[in-house]
């Protein structure tokens, strides 16, 4: 059983890791390649609007700060270990991070609730669409039992997860440091890596085609021709 266990683990942290990268930039540079206008999150907002803003909007404000959260303990490990060395200091970190968490949960809930609740836009959803929705709610729903039953999670995160994925980039894998994690832990993870390479076959790819200007331009005048639809009224 220990044997199993040990093969699985090999498996799906250190091969399946390099998979899903290969697919990852295969696919994506191919489809921008091939489909360049598909690199667009193919907004709805036209055919739904009401619920829209209270969806995206907390999802993406949420789903921000848990990714900067997750990317400073890795890039920057001793610091967030010195930052928790002080018990208060460490208490606002993990409240923030729960909080945001369950304001991405929330956005998400509510962006899926708006897919099935609306007989347009669910003719607009792919089934690939729908299926990273669900590893999407799988995600986010483990993040956050992750950060209720396993408490601490900056720190293990800088003492664990941090040297095990740089041991990725060098290409020498060390499971050493996941091995004894929680079964919830590995899930989470496991999930994060099926999540990257599901994401060049998703409306997710127009991450990597940010429109920067968006952040500062003037905003733009939609004007609709015609009667309005009754959804955007």
């Amino acid at each position: 059983m220990a044997f199993l266990f040990s093969y699985l683990d090999m498996v799906l942290f250190a091969a399946l890791p390099y998979l899903v990268l290969f697919t990852f930039l295969l696919v994506s540079i191919q489809r921008y390649r091939l489909q360049t206008f598909s690199f667009s999150s193919l907004s709805s907002q036209l055919l739904e609007n009401r619920r829209h803003f209270w969806a995206l909007v907390p999802f993406h404000y949420g789903i921000l700060v848990v990714f900067a959260g997750h990317l400073m303990a890795f890039l920057i490990p001793r610091s967030i270990l010195f930052w928790n060395s002080h018990p208060l200091r460490l208490y606002v970190l993990e409240v923030t991070g729960l909080a945001f968490g369950i304001l991405t949960l929330v956005g998400l809930l509510g962006m899926v609730a708006r897919r099935l609740g609306n007989s347009k836009l669910r003719v607009v959803t792919s089934r690939a669409d729908a299926v990273l929705y669900v590893l999407l709610l799988l995600q986010v729903v483990s993040g956050v039992a992750v950060a209720v039953f396993q408490p601490w999670g900056s720190s293990w995160f800088a003492t664990s997860l941090a040297p095990y994925l740089w041991s990725l980039f060098r290409f020498q894998p060390d499971l050493t440091y996941i091995t004894g994690l929680p079964i919830l832990i590995k899930l989470h993870i496991l999930n994060a890596f099926i999540v990257v390479g599901l994401f060049p076959f998703t409306r997710l790819v127009h991450i990597l085609v940010v429109p920067n200007p968006y952040l500062w331009r003037k905003p733009q005048v939609v004007r609709w021709y015609g009667p309005a639809p009754r959804d955007i009224a």
